[in-house]
């Protein structure tokens, strides 16, 4: 991997999914964690090296392809209890803002959508370096994650469990590994 100066990465990028994770974490029984990943998405952007503020990033994520490893929990995160994805079928974020921490961490604010509801996301991102892969293409990396609670998107499903708590947490935190290639 060669590290270039963010200047010289100024340009428009998609998303490559074949190399990209989105994913999540999840407190299962108040004992341990589910950990589940969406399979379908695309997303495109715009980094400006010279003025980072001035980034864009759109991403949007079928809710149908998410996978915990469980059909039977799969089947059932993708109904009303959870996702409803035969209703919406996708989850999308809309960045709103670009703000560079220092040298290789950005904060990247914007509209996260999950069912009907749209909340403000902030999500912090690490810049993993650059690359030109063997054909050709100026590929970049981000790795970044950021907490939500399930009610703020009104995901309140939840059951008791016999000895005190409750089967899923509320807390959800999303987990971001990234590659995307400049366009021509």
């Amino acid at each position: 991997m060669t590290t270039t100066p963010l200047t010289s990465l100024t340009g428009n990028y998609a998303l490559d999914p074949a190399h990209s994770q989105i994913g999540f974490v999840a407190r299962h029984a108040m004992v341990t964690k589910v950990r589940g990943a969406f399979n379908e998405f695309e997303g495109a952007g715009y980094f400006d090296g010279e003025d980072p503020a001035k980034s864009t990033v759109s991403v949007t994520i079928k809710a149908a392809s998410i996978d915990t490893r469980n059909e039977q929990r799969d089947g059932h995160l993708r109904t009303n209890d959870f996702l409803d994805a035969p209703t919406f079928p996708d989850i999308t974020f809309v960045s709103t803002g670009v703000q560079q921490l220092d040298g290789s961490n950005f904060r990247l604010t914007g509209d996260l959508t999950i069912k009907d509801v749209t909340r403000p996301l902030g999500i912090d991102f690490e810049f993993q370096g650059s690359a030109t892969d063997p054909y050709g293409n100026l590929r970049v990396g981000f790795e970044g994650s950021a907490p939500i609670s399930r009610k703020d998107y009104g995901i309140t499903w939840n059951a008791a469990l016999e000895g005190g708590g409750v089967l899923v947490g509320d807390k959800v935190v999303l987990e971001f590994e990234i590659s995307a290639i400049r366009q021509p």
